[in-house]
């Protein structure tokens, strides 16, 4: 997993939503910008191309609950060409997304 932190990316959805999660459990947004910014991630604005692609891909993935986020992540993965690491079991039932999913645990 330290490798493909090396490498990786992040949209600024999925950031947003990592962020919340750490001010939710009581650290403060200062503490998490800190604590963020030493995994070097290359953070992506969430533009115009990949909302259309969120889009499209809620056809794919409604029957498996994902969120907006979900698909912001899976939307950039396509656009990067890039594997996409999840915790989320779910994800490994999509097909037809062009997209390379490894589910981690």
């Amino acid at each position: 997993m330290g490798a493909a932190l090396q490498l990786a990316s992040i949209c600024s959805v999925n950031l947003a939503e990592v962020v919340t999660k750490l001010v939710d459990a009581g650290m403060a947004l200062d503490h998490a910008r800190s604590l963020l910014s030493k995994l070097s991630l290359s953070v992506v604005p969430f533009d115009e191309d990949l909302a259309y692609t969120s889009a499209e891909l809620r056809t794919t993935t409604k029957s498996l609950g994902l969120s907006l986020g979900d698909r912001a992540c899976l939307a950039l993965g396509r656009r990067l060409q890039a594997r996409v690491l999840t915790a989320d079991a779910a994800w490994a039932g999509m097909k037809d997304v062009d997209i390379t999913i490894d589910v981690i645990r």
